[in-house]
C-alpha cells in the first residue's frame, strides 16, 4: 500500500516511472485526492496499478476479486483492464472510502463491472464459495487487514481457476519481514504467509519488490 518504492534507489524509481508509466488525468486525480488523506499511504503505487492491469490482460481475465478497496485505485486499474462483460467483486468494510472509489469508477465508466460488497470479506468470500463459484475466478488481489491475510489467501485460491493469479500486497512490509528483530503480529503474519505460499504445492510463486512488495501466486 505504498505510493513509492522503498527497495529501489529513488533516482532509479523515478526513471522507471518517467519512462514507462502511462498515466492519465483520472488516475492522477485519484492519487492526488487520496494523498491528501491522513491514510493516503494505504494506496497502491501507480506502477503497481499498471502492472496489475497488464497481468489481467495477459491471462485474459474476465472475473476478478479484490479484498480491500480503499479509495479504489487498484479496482479502477483492474476493472479498466477487464473486458466489457467482465466482473470484479470488490470487498471492503468502509462506506466512507468506497464512496470515493465509486465516484472514480463512475467517471471511468467501469462502475457497471464492479460488484461492491460492504461487509467482512471472509463472509463475502465464503458466500461465493458456498454459492458454487469455486474455481470460476481468474484474478484476485488482497490488500486489507493483515491479520486475516491467510484466510483471504486460502479462500481466494479456492475461488480461482487453474492458471488464475492471486496477488498479495505489502508482502515485504517495508523490509520488516527480513528483519529477525521484528516479531510483532503483523510482520509475523506476513512473513508466515510468504513462507507458506513458497511451500504451497497448489501454486507457483514469486515475491516481487513492486510497491511494498507483491506476493504473486499462480494456481496450478
Amino acid at each position: 500500500m505504498s505510493s513509492s518504492n522503498a527497495f529501489i534507489d529513488p533516482g532509479l524509481y523515478e526513471y522507471i516511472l518517467s519512462t514507462t508509466l502511462r498515466d492519465d488525468p483520472l488516475l492522477s486525480d485519484l492519487r492526488k485526492e487520496t494523498a491528501r488523506m491522513s491514510e493516503g499511504g494505504m494506496q497502491i503505487s501507480a506502477d503497481q496499478g499498471q502492472f496489475m492491469a497488464m497481468l489481467v490482460k495477459l491471462i485474459g481475465a474476465s472475473r476478478a476479486i479484490e479484498v480491500g478497496v480503499f479509495t479504489g485505485y487498484s479496482s479502477l486499474s483492474v476493472a479498466r483492464a477487464l473486458p466489457d462483460d467482465g466482473r470484479l467483486v470488490a470487498c471492503d468494510v468502509s462506506v466512507e472510502y468506497t464512496d470515493i472509489a465509486r465516484r472514480y469508477w463512475e467517471r471511468a465508466g467501469v462502475a457497471g463491472k464492479i460488484d461492491l460488497r460492504i461487509g467482512p470479506a471472509v463472509d463475502t468470500l465464503d458466500g461465493l464459495i458456498s454459492g458454487g463459484e469455486t474455481g470460476t475466478f481468474d484474478f484476485a488481489f488482497i490488500d486489507a487487514d493483515k491479520g486475516n491475510y491467510p484466510r483471504y489467501y486460502d479462500r481466494c485460491l479456492q475461488l480461482l481457476r487453474s492458471g488464475g493469479l492471486v496477488l498479495v500486497d505489502n508482502a515485504l512490509w517495508g523490509g520488516r519481514v527480513a528483519d529477525p528483530e521484528r516479531t510483532d503480529d503483523t510482520t509475523a503474519v506476513i512473513r508466515e504467509l510468504n513462507g507458506e505460499a513458497a511451500r504451497d504445492t497448489r501454486v507457483e510463486v514469486s515475491l516481487l519488490p513492486i510497491g511494498d512488495g507483491i506476493l504473486l501466486a499462480r494456481k496450478v
